[in-house]
């Protein structure tokens, strides 16, 4: 396990009961079934769900940065979803030592994503859909429909939080749009 993943587990954070708030909101909505079937296209694999698991945080996260604590609440909910990660893999049967490698290798996963997306957000990148199609469809040229219509969901999930107010959020009342109706 990577030390500063280790050390993030061990200190006493304040927020982490609103994140594992947060994290309990937005989990079940990556692993909504609409995003897995031929609308969405996202691989149901562990992958797929890694990486829609990614966006989420991503998106919620991005709503929060610009707060008080925000970033100190997005430090948390990322050490929240990698602690839950890290008891998936080690359920799923991965032996203790390739836990922390594999945690490491989800860690850079998460930056680089979070990265291209914050860039895609800002114009400075390549378009939203198309870091989606790279990142979580494998640059699959006959998802492009789904990543397009990932990218529409995500552009209203920034949409709705905008228009929810802090405190709703931070209470875990995320307000994600129906996949289904996108």
């Amino acid at each position: 396990m990577p030390l500063s993943l280790l050390k993030s587990l061990l200190r006493r954070d304040p927020h982490r009961p609103l994140a594992a708030r947060l994290y309990s909101a937005l989990a079940p909505q990556a692993r909504h079934p609409e995003f897995y079937g031929p609308r969405y296209g996202v691989p149901d694999t562990l992958e797929g769900r890694f990486d829609l698991l990614i966006l989420h945080a991503f998106l919620v996260m991005e709503r929060l940065q610009a707060e008080a604590n925000g970033p100190a609440i997005n430090q948390a909910l990322f050490d929240e979803m990698f602690r839950h990660l890290d008891l998936t893999l080690r359920e799923i049967g991965v032996q203790d030592l390739g836990v922390g490698r594999r945690i490491k290798a989800m860690a850079e996963a998460f930056n680089g994503r979070t990265t291209a997306y914050r860039a895609a957000l800002a114009g400075e990148g390549e378009p939203l859909a198309l870091a989606i199609r790279r990142n979580v469809h494998g640059d699959n040229p006959a998802a492009s429909e789904g990543a397009d219509r990932l990218a529409i969901y995500c552009m209203s999930v920034l949409a709705g939080f905008r228009g929810q107010s802090t405190h709703s959020i931070l209470a875990g009342r995320l307000g994600f749009p129906d996949p289904a109706t996108i």
